[in-house]
């Protein structure tokens, strides 16, 4: 605003010009980009209260649409009925092929599961990240900067080159496809308790912490573990709470590793990840009478809600932690 003030009348126009040129190109692609976003969710959202003629009929539609005038339906005679369906499945009426055409869904174990192995990796996790940022970050020892550099090349390496060293890891100890419960947990769990990434992230907020805090606290005979207690993690706990935030939602998405270990034909240790491919498989068809597009759709919507409303209710947290953690050394 202040280069306004230096401009005579011709280049207070052309200014004026360029700058709303560049804004209508700004927001022209903040507009698309929230578009390209948003249009799979409401799609998605859309297409699971349709019914399987309009599912999975050739004419686009943007709203339901009721089956006896083809006008857009009111919202209570949408085809809610297809959530109750993942739970109660649908029966074979036909007499060919098994009991079900479409098994009912174990959304309690699968939500279960996910629950339980995202918060005791997180437990672990963020402990042993706690622990490695603070000893890089204030703990003077030989060979520091280089073992955290090693660390740091680690990060080049694609994730699925360790899934193949994990696997081999997992198999000897016999955890894989267990029937049993907890060592299922433990395949799940394990191969993940340490981040090299969110150790770099935290020791970065660590090391905005004036080191003269340190040196004081250990004039007056403080431990480096009451100091970290009482000083470090309550001046980090922003970054902290978005790690929480993080490793759980890494674990709702997870599906390579619990698709591994995991055996499918146990409905009862299903993640929400691979639970969905699981539940479904078999049984989509894209066309005909018998198509559950709808009901796929039903399902994506249930595992994508709770998600995105954690995201939205800790947002101010993932973003304040993330601006705190900075670039600084």
């Amino acid at each position: 605003m202040d280069k306004e003030l230096y401009l005579d009348k011709e280049q207070l126009r052309v200014f004026k010009i360029k700058r709303a040129i560049s804004y209508g190109f700004q927001y022209a692609f903040l507009i698309a980009m929230a578009l390209f976003i948003i249009i799979p969710f409401y799609w998605m959202l859309v297409s699971s209260v349709k019914q399987t003629w309009e599912i999975t009929s050739p004419n686009l539609t943007l709203l339901p649409l009721n089956g006896n005038t083809g006008q857009i339906a009111w919202p209570w005679d949408w085809a809610w009925g297809n959530y109750g369906k993942l739970f109660t499945g649908i029966v074979n009426t036909s007499g060919v092929g098994g009991e079900w055409t479409f098994q009912p869904m174990p959304f309690g174990w699968m939500f279960l599961n996910t629950i339980v192995v995202g918060f005791f990796t997180t437990i672990f996790m963020v402990t042993t990240t706690i622990l490695a940022a603070f000893a890089f970050s204030r703990l003077n020892f030989k060979g520091r900067e280089f073992l955290f550099s090693v660390l740091l090349m680690t990060m080049m390496i694609p994730g699925e080159v360790f899934v193949i060293t994990n696997y081999m890891t997992i198999a000897k100890l016999g955890w894989i496809r267990s029937d049993d419960h907890l060592q299922n947990y433990l395949a799940l769990i394990l191969p993940f308790i340490t981040s090299v990434f969110y150790t770099f992230f935290l020791r970065q907020t660590f090391r905005q912490i004036p080191n003269e805090l340190y040196l004081a606290a250990k004039v007056d005979g403080t431990t480096d573990f009451k100091y970290l207690l009482r000083v470090m993690i309550p001046m980090a706990r922003s970054t902290i709470t978005t790690i929480v935030i993080l490793s759980m939602i890494g674990t709702w998405d997870a599906y390579i590793w619990p698709s591994f270990v995991t055996n499918a034909e146990n409905r009862n240790q299903l993640l929400v990840s691979n639970g969905l491919i699981v539940g479904l498989a078999g049984a989509v068809e894209s066309t005909g009478p018998n198509s559950i597009l709808n009901m796929q759709m039903a399902a994506s919507t249930l595992v994508t809600i709770p998600l995105l409303a954690v995201f939205f209710i800790f947002k101010k947290y993932i973003m304040r932690g993330v601006s705190r953690s900075g670039i600084k050394g």
